[in-house]
């Protein structure tokens, strides 16, 4: 063991936790991203967790893996591999292995590497590294060990202070990284207030670990440390997962438009934390509603609109076509409705706590008739804020529906985020009717510039009125089966969404402008696409990224944009749904594609070589 530990600066890192889905590596993960955003660094996160509800313990399929990026300037991507890996059993290690770079720190719980761990994993042999060609430092803890030792006399029973194993190895990361451990305590305190002897077991173990580390040097050559180096805009900042996000954005949104927010869901992987987050708020007026099914969910948020709240409802890519008939007498009716699609692994069951972009096509299409709306797709786990408040101010407006995309990456995943000032943000003014209206005014009155319907509120007087699935005059707002009306109302609905891009910021090019491949994508892979465009540049080839946040409409320049670029790649995670989206849209357009289906995020690396090689074609 070395006298004096080295200390060695790094601009970024990455740490994997990995085990059971018991052993509370989520939990792990996500205090060591909020203790390093707490020491200034930005973060991203990536949760990559079983569908098993629960797996047999050390099985190969029920690993449960938390990947943190953390760096001293910003951070787009989780990372493509991982500087250390925590592996708490031999499932983990075998498993999460080929996440590792060549020179990554492996931590293991020796405790749990016995010959009948060993054979659950699968392993031939008793040294499971010699099996695997594992040539990297391995840091040694008899994790278990240590733990019962350290809490021997809590009082607490052998399944109690088996779950704190994690507090161990987080104790010996924040070590290895020079971690402000005292932020750990007091995140364990604050989130076991309730439970103080369970708290004191934690933070007990959380500075076990920490001394294991610094007592023994943990077997390792050096320690760590990632300053931080770029200066933020001072506020106070959070780590804050896409859901949170995108629940926070929907309550600010009713707030500035002075309305109730009214939730009705049902319960779906990976979009449900959202019905928890907003379930939490009744005391800001937010009701929600868990429904008996999808469209039930759908249809009283529909329901919810019509008497004056601002309704939403969220779901999955399968809710959504459960949903869809309900999706359509919003439209119909023409009432403001936020349609969230936490996009996952499909089709059918699919991989529910995967992430893919597969769902696009179906926001735009996925439903009987001429049914337009506008859709929106959310960049990053902040990004949802804003996406959520935009939706939600569009369909107000607008009276629409409106479709927000997200996915499982970005939704389960997290970033330093600071609080917003709602002051800054737009007012949000839906078409009241006005009281000298009530002459002259029927229920599909419209704005002629916007095109867009006035709404009136049940119990407004003198504006008494019913709306419903079929069709309606364009005149008198009664049913209408008249060829000619029908085909009027069609073209009306489309109109006032196309209109909507009046309103839109234009479609922004990154990078360099005069570049010779321009990166096109939507939605999530917006870090990872940034990362490989950054790392391009850095090599001398010249490329820019331009990434859609606005899918229907289009922003208005869009055509223009795509037209100046010799070679265009869209890059996005399904077979090429936005690529014959834009090819429909604007005419003679020649795209590249690079497609992933695999329900993980991009590898910045995998987008690299590939893009090179598009780049080098004659």
């Amino acid at each position: 063991m070395a006298e004096e530990m080295i200390v060695k600066e790094l601009d970024n890192v990455v740490v994997r936790f990995s085990g059971d889905s018991g052993d509370g590596m989520q939990l792990a993960g996500n205090m060591f991203s909020n203790i390093s955003a707490t020491e200034g660094n930005d973060i991203s996160t990536f949760p990559d967790y079983p569908a098993d509800i629960r797996a047999p313990q050390g099985s190969l399929t029920g690993v449960s893996g938390f990947q943190v990026h953390i760096g001293s300037g910003k951070v787009y991507t989780p990372g493509d591999k991982c500087d250390v890996l925590v592996a708490m059993n031999p499932a983990a290690l075998k498993t999460q292995y080929k996440f590792c770079k060549p020179q990554a720190v492996i931590i293991i719980d020796t405790d749990s590497f016995t010959k009948r761990d060993l054979e659950k994993a699968k392993f031939q042999l008793d040294n499971p590294f010699s099996e695997l060609g594992i040539k990297n430092e391995v840091v040694e803890a008899a994790i278990t060990t240590m733990c019962k030792e350290c809490l021997k006399e809590s009082g607490l029973d052998n399944k109690s202070i088996l779950r704190t194993k994690n507090m161990f190895a987080l104790g010996l990361v924040c070590w290895l990284f020079q971690r402000d451990i005292k932020v750990g305590e007091k995140l364990l305190r604050d989130k076991f207030a309730k439970k103080p002897e369970i708290a004191e077991a934690n933070v007990q173990v959380l500075y076990a670990g920490y001394q294991f580390g610094a007592n023994t040097h943990a077997s390792v050559s050096m320690s760590y440390r990632v300053p931080c180096k770029d200066q933020k805009r001072p506020g106070r900042y959070m780590d804050i997962n896409g859901n949170k996000a995108t629940a926070y954005g929907l309550m600010a949104a009713a707030e500035k438009a002075g309305l109730q927010l009214y939730l009705g869901s049902y319960p779906i992987t990976p979009a449900t934390d959202i019905l928890h987050e907003l379930a939490k708020h009744k005391s800001l007026g937010v009701k929600t509603v868990q429904c008996e099914d999808e469209i039930a969910g759908c249809a009283s948020a529909v329901g919810a609109s019509f008497a004056g709240a601002l309704a939403v409802t969220t779901t999955s890519g399968p809710g959504v076509c459960l949903k869809s008939e309900a999706m359509n007498l919003a439209v119909i009716t023409e009432l403001p409705l936020v349609i969230i699609n936490v996009q996952r692994g499909g089709p059918s069951t699919g991989l529910p706590t995967k992430s893919e972009q597969t769902d696009l096509l179906q926001a735009l299409y996925g439903r009987n008739g001429e049914s337009p709306m506008p859709v929106i797709a959310a960049t990053s786990p902040t990004d949802c804020f804003d996406a959520a408040y935009t939706a939600c101010k569009i369909a107000l407006e607008h009276m629409t529906p409106v479709v927000l995309l997200t996915d499982a990456y970005i939704a389960n995943g997290s970033a330093a985020w600071r609080l917003p000032d709602l002051a800054e943000y737009p007012d949000i003014c839906p078409p009241y009717v006005t009281p000298d209206m009530a002459s002259y005014w029927t229920p599909f009155l419209r704005n002629h510039e916007t095109g867009v319907r006035y709404w009136a509120v049940p119990g407004t007087e003198s504006f008494m009125h019913r709306i419903g699935g079929l069709e309606k005059s364009s005149e008198t707002g009664a049913i209408s089966t008249e060829p000619e009306n029908h085909h009027l109302m069609t073209q009306l609905r489309a109109e006032k969404v196309q209109k909507i891009a009046d309103t839109l910021p234009l479609l922004e090019v990154e990078g360099d402008k005069d570049a010779d491949l321009l990166i096109v994508g939507f939605g999530g892979t917006y870090g990872h696409l940034h990362s490989a465009m950054d790392t391009l540049n850095k090599q001398g080839r010249k490329t820019a990224l331009a990434h859609f946040r606005y899918i229907n409409p289009l922003p208005k320049n869009t055509a223009e944009v795509l037209r100046k670029y010799k070679k265009i790649v869209v890059a996005e995670q399904n077979m090429g749904q936005l690529a014959g989206y834009l090819r429909m849209k604007i005419e003679g357009l020649h795209l590249h594609q690079f497609n992933q289906v695999k329900g993980q995020p991009f590898v910045v690396q995998e987008l690299v070589d590939a893009f090179t090689k598009i780049m080098d074609e004659k």
